[in-house]
């Protein structure tokens, strides 16, 4: 083995850290199968100590699928390469969120996976970042396969065969489901509303709430909080209960993981199984962070149409 991995945390059995990765090893067939399957079996990778590059950045990247142009990247500023997506906050133009009495919060997300208000939801990604704040800015990840394994049976029974329905929607404020207490959207930044204002683009989809890791057998709560509408096929009621009861458990910010970044990490993760989450930073700082998007498709999203009979329940 030509690199070292650790825990993220003792406690968690999802996440691991890997350290002494030689950059001439990437190439190596036998070092990319050891840690494609160490990602399949942790869900997230932390890199450290590799060169603080894209061009090191992407070549790991291509270790765990083709790197692929991100569909909103219409939204984004000019990037270096295609294949990386600029994420920026900047006091002058971002989205700005308040959480109660608290200070106003820049670079805040709400747990979702990416790209899941699309049928072909991508297989990961890896974030490195370029400027980071005095203080804030941590990401959150959660495990869905371990949180599959906290439901209780009869949830478990109840939830197999269901389907989430997902539309895009840059109110990161107005959530249905998950919604953090207290928070309002201050302002919202100008790349999210040109999104909206294309949302023709984005018809809504439906994924399984309950699906079955290829490679392992293992099953996967597979719940995005941002961005769903609610159980297809089903009554408001019938569907906030059954999905209030399954975020009762997949939020669980005890099982979580929270990453303080440091100049030069590389964060992969698995997004057919890890929901995630920004905790922001002060309003007034900056943050820029550079990500690959990794092609995939699980195969079990498709469109749906029951968004026009739950917007009018």
């Amino acid at each position: 083995m030509v690199f070292t991995v650790s825990r993220l945390r003792e406690d968690l059995e999802f996440g691991a850290l890997v350290t002494d990765l030689d950059p001439a090893a990437i190439g190596d067939p036998a070092t990319r199968k050891a840690l494609y399957d160490l990602w399949i079996d942790k869900g997230v990778v932390v890199f450290r100590g590799l060169p603080d590059d894209g061009d090191t950045q992407i070549a790991l990247s291509r270790v765990f699928g083709k790197p692929a142009r991100h569909p909103l990247k219409f939204a984004a500023r000019a990037d270096t390469v295609d294949e990386l997506v600029d994420i920026y906050y900047v006091p002058e133009r971002g989205d700005i969120v308040r959480i109660g009495d608290g200070p106003s919060l820049g670079a805040w997300l709400p747990w979702h996976f990416d790209l899941v208000y699309v049928d072909r939801i991508n297989h990961g990604g890896i974030l490195r970042p370029i400027e980071l704040p005095a203080t804030g800015g941590a990401t959150g990840f959660i495990d869905g396969l371990e949180a599959y394994g906290r439901l209780p049976d009869a949830l478990k029974a109840e939830i197999e065969d269901l389907y989430v329905v997902y539309h895009f929607d840059a109110d990161i404020a107005g959530l249905r489901y998950g919604k953090t207490p207290g928070v309002v959207l201050e302002r919202m930044n100008p790349s999210a509303v040109t999104v909206m204002d294309r949302l023709a683009e984005l018809p809504p989809v439906a994924h399984p709430l309950v699906f079955t890791q290829e490679e392992t057998g293992r099953k996967v709560l597979n719940f995005s909080p941002w961005f769903s509408l609610g159980i297809e096929g089903m009554d408001r009621a019938a569907s906030d209960r059954i999905l209030g009861e399954v975020l009762n458990v997949l939020i669980d910010e005890d099982n979580a993981y929270f990453h303080e970044w440091r100049p030069g990490d590389m964060v992969l993760w698995d997004n057919w199984r890890i929901v995630h989450s920004a905790t922001g930073i002060p309003a007034e700082q900056r943050r820029h962070m550079q990500r690959t998007t990794i092609e995939g498709d699980y195969g079990l999203g498709r469109p749906s149409t029951w968004a026009e009979q739950l917007e009018q329940a």
